[in-house]
């Protein structure tokens, strides 16, 4: 993939979350609060940092991504579509009867798609067990794992972390969307993580942190973390859920909930005159 100038990747990101508003709206249900609060992460890994092909979406070359918190798919389809795995025209079918755009991902379905989630906490899992595979078969590509901050509640997480940090998996990239949100309230409020750095330290991740909406400081830091060789790698990247549409801002309400047309017709007339 040809890699975009930082404006370049502002207008990519612009039109990704008009199609998540758009996805939404035409489904009827859905997640928009965290899809448009990762979208500038999403636009620079796809447009500026990783590794694929769209027209080879099974190149064992390829780095791979996986989406831990499932629900946040608007946000991977509407990327992949514009990256070119599957024509634009496919968005309007989300979470419709046999549509390939299920409400969570399924990775057999679709092609870009790493891995099917569902309960949160199992995608972290499954990015260690393909960072274990690529270090047997002494492969270069780099495994990137999404994951949210309300999701670390789950046990399993956290025996994943622990594994990662055993065999030092330095092609491991842990993203976590720190957006302090969760769909019944702030995650302040419904189980404290306190701090998440401390706990990843502790467990023997090297940790580091970025604004989720800066671009400069987002591919700054994701090379840094490409770059480091002594083992596992989160980011804490800090993020405004629903960003872009300010009636969604830092609003836990929208965490799952799809706009109506209305709202829709707003928010699309907000994003589109930001550009």
């Amino acid at each position: 993939m040809p890699t975009l100038s930082i404006a370049e990747l502002k207008k990519q990101a612009n039109l990704i979350r008009q199609d998540i508003i758009l996805m939404l709206e035409r489904a009827g249900s859905g997640h928009p609060s965290g899809a448009l609060g990762m979208t500038d992460i999403f636009a620079v890994l796809y447009f500026q940092i990783l590794n694929h092909t769209p027209h080879k979406p099974s190149s064992p070359l390829r780095d791979r991504l996986v989406l831990s918190c499932g629900h946040y798919c608007p946000v991977l389809y509407a990327t992949l579509a514009r990256a070119g795995y599957f024509p634009l025209v496919e968005l309007k079918t989300l979470r419709q009867i046999n549509s390939r755009l299920q409400g969570h991902p399924h990775n057999l379905s679709l092609p870009g798609v790493e891995n099917s989630s569902g309960p949160l906490g199992q995608g972290i899992s499954q990015a260690v067990g393909m960072a274990l595979a690529g270090k047997i078969d002494q492969a270069k590509h780099q495994i990137f794992c999404i994951t949210s901050d309300a999701e670390h509640n789950e046990g399993q997480l956290w025996e994943a972390i622990m594994t990662a940090n055993k065999y030092q998996l330095n092609n491991l990239i842990n993203i976590v969307d720190c957006n302090n949100i969760q769909i019944d309230g702030k995650t302040t409020d419904i189980m404290p993580l306190l701090s998440l750095r401390k706990k990843y330290e502790s467990f023997g991740w090297k940790v580091l942190e970025m604004n989720g909406h800066n671009y400069g400081n987002i591919i700054a830091t994701i090379k840094q973390a490409k770059n480091y060789q002594k083992g596992p790698v989160v980011i804490l990247a800090h993020t405004i859920p629903g960003k872009g549409v300010s009636f969604m801002e830092n609003k836990y309400d929208w965490h799952g909930k799809a706009p109506n047309k209305e709202q829709a017709e707003k928010a699309l007339q907000e994003l589109r005159q930001a550009v």
